[in-house]
């Protein structure tokens, strides 16, 4: 059953149906009462039209719409159930906030045209270039997004309006925030043609003054990285990846924006290339990365379908992104049960720390690159290896017995070090 109360959580659609109380009407009627497009209402239309509010007829190459009674007496009960007396006694007693909310404003000129940029800011594999660590994208009124943009921090929503190349419209919040969760604020942005490129105008409502404050920062941060995607093709691994304090599963989070950035500028020749861990080629060793992280995902609860070929970076991106979401879900409480047997839940998560930035440098090393990491992470995963590899896992088939180092080696060698490897 769809979610009419979420459905009319859009004051669009709202405004529609107040229109519609009066009978049937064209979608060029409808459109003339607003300030967006016609295609913009007859996406709300559509997203009406599935909750089962209203009902459409064709006559020739028009579409009238009206309220369906059934519909409307389901949203009635809806309503009625979800307006409890706990409820009002919690509206009754909440807090004023002085002052009308405030609105974030930004824009940027991108060296591309409107439809490439409008691809960076709506496509998983291309928003991971400059914006987020991992993505998820229901491109349509309606669908549902969340964004992994900095580790810890995830944006949730759902996307109100879409008009490839030119405006899209979707709801914002953070889904560990209490006073702006999912969904809780509104952002606009437009794409205006400019020589040689576009003009991205953002404008973000529904925040306080200091909310505003700091999306202002992290708007105008993301937004220069858009730029220098637009112009290079990527922004390259985004600072802000890196806390100062590190949980488990933001760790995790890090270390695979670590080994994405390394993939990602990976070439397909490079497929066939031996790496640090002598049975692997890189081909190989994507394969073994991407069955570890389906097997740690199941741990969680979750099934992970996730590409068989295609680039490397996709690949582990698509079943990264399943995987921790999961174990977000989850949490870090209590047993699992893996192919070793049972074992404590954030020992599993602590085996994606290690995964994700042991084979970044192991990709590294096969493509001639250079793992950027600061020490607070890498010293992190290291605490983390040294509790997951035992003296028994030393065998050789899985890890080679740990490489001294030096008194001046860094957290990144002294953790390659430890799992057998030379850095």
């Amino acid at each position: 059953m769809p979610d009419l109360v979420g459905v009319l959580a859009e004051p669009n659609r709202r405004r529609l149906l107040e229109l519609l109380s009066s009978g049937e009407q064209s979608v060029t009627e409808l459109a003339s009462r607003f300030g967006v497009t016609r295609s913009a209402i007859s996406q709300h239309l559509g997203v009406l039209a599935d909750a089962g509010l209203v009902t459409v007829r064709q006559a020739g190459r028009f579409r009238y719409y009206r309220l369906d009674p059934a519909g409307m007496a389901a949203l009635r009960t809806a309503l009625d159930s979800f307006w409890t007396k706990e409820l009002e006694q919690l509206v009754a007693a909440r807090p004023t906030i002085g002052g009308a909310t405030v609105q974030v404003e930004k824009s940027v000129f991108v060296p591309l045209g409107a439809d490439e940029t409008f691809a960076l800011l709506t496509e998983p594999e291309r928003l991971r270039r400059w914006q987020a660590i991992t993505a998820r994208v229901d491109l349509r009124a309606g669908g549902e997004y969340r964004w992994t943009i900095v580790p810890g921090h995830t944006a949730a929503g759902s996307v109100t309006e879409i008009e490839p190349g030119r405006r899209l419209v979707f709801s914002w919040g953070w889904e560990e925030s209490e006073d702006l969760g999912p969904g809780a604020s509104t952002v606009t942005i437009t794409l205006e043609p400019e020589a040689d490129g576009t003009r991205v105008r953002l404008v973000h409502d529904g925040l306080t003054a200091d909310q505003a404050a700091g999306h202002g920062e992290g708007w105008q941060h993301y937004l220069d990285r858009l730029a220098t995607a637009g112009a290079k093709g990527d922004a390259g691994l985004d600072d802000w990846a890196f806390p100062e304090t590190f949980d488990r599963l933001e760790a995790a989070e890090a270390s695979l924006a670590v080994c994405q950035s390394v993939l990602r500028t990976m070439r397909p020749e490079d497929g066939v290339t031996r790496t640090p861990c002598p049975k692997f080629t890189v081909d190989d060793l994507v394969d073994h990365l991407v069955g570890s992280i389906t097997v740690l995902g199941s741990a969680a609860g979750t099934t992970i379908d996730a590409p068989a070929s295609g680039p490397a970076e996709a690949r582990v991106a698509a079943a990264a992104q399943r995987a921790l979401e999961a174990w977000r879900r989850r949490g870090l409480e209590g047993t699992v049960t893996l192919p070793p047997g049972e074992m404590p839940a954030q020992i599993a998560v602590d085996i994606l720390c290690v995964e994700f930035l042991v084979h970044a440098w192991d990709f590294a090393q096969a493509s001639g690159q250079t793992v950027v990491v600061n020490d607070t992470l890498s010293s992190y995963v290291l605490d983390r290896a040294r509790e997951i590899i035992s003296p028994q896992a030393r065998d050789g088939e899985n890890f080679a017995a740990e490489i001294q180092t030096g008194p001046d080696a860094g957290n990144l060698e002294r953790l390659i070090a430890f799992t057998g490897r030379a850095a």
